[in-house]
């Protein structure tokens, strides 16, 4: 196998932008870990991208836009996207954001929850913030759901 610790491929798995959470968790349960264990080590990993996107994408974005495609594309997203979906809704966005990161399905994790926040145009702190809450919930319930179907298996015998 690997020479790299369990915790460590779990922890990776966490931060990579396809998985997240519902990739580390069960991997972490599979390889021994307790739901406890399984449970801090992912939303650890699940949070260490969090902050350096939130603070980078902002620099990224405006050193594209030096270019006129890349301009001309940001100018249309981000008009639109705070057009469509910000003007008059101030203030329920970073709950939004809290429950988008939290409901653990495909494209709505804290990778996705960082590039929304961007481009809505959350400020740090209140990102971070609705993020890292969104993260922990998912975590409760991915690991809630993958510890009942681990123990429905031993039940079953599987």
């Amino acid at each position: 196998m690997s020479d790299i610790p369990g915790w460590a491929m779990v922890m990776l798995l966490a931060m990579s932008p396809i998985s997240e959470l519902r990739g580390a968790i069960p991997l972490a349960i599979a390889c021994g870990y307790s739901p406890l264990e399984a449970y801090a080590i992912s939303v650890l990993g699940n949070l260490i991208p969090v902050a350096p996107l939130l603070l980078f994408l902002g620099p990224v974005s405006s050193f594209l836009m030096r270019y006129p495609a890349w301009d001309r594309f940001f100018t249309w997203l981000f008009s639109r996207t705070r057009r469509k979906y910000i003007e008059g809704r101030e203030g329920i966005g970073s709950v939004a954001l809290m429950l988008f990161v939290a409901i653990p399905l495909p494209m709505t994790g804290a990778w996705t929850g960082c590039v929304l926040a961007f481009l809505l145009g959350f400020r740090f702190l209140p990102a971070f913030l609705s993020i890292s809450l969104g993260v922990l919930i998912a975590g409760v319930v991915v690991t809630a759901a993958v510890s009942s179907a681990f123990a429905l298996g031993h039940t079953m015998g599987i």
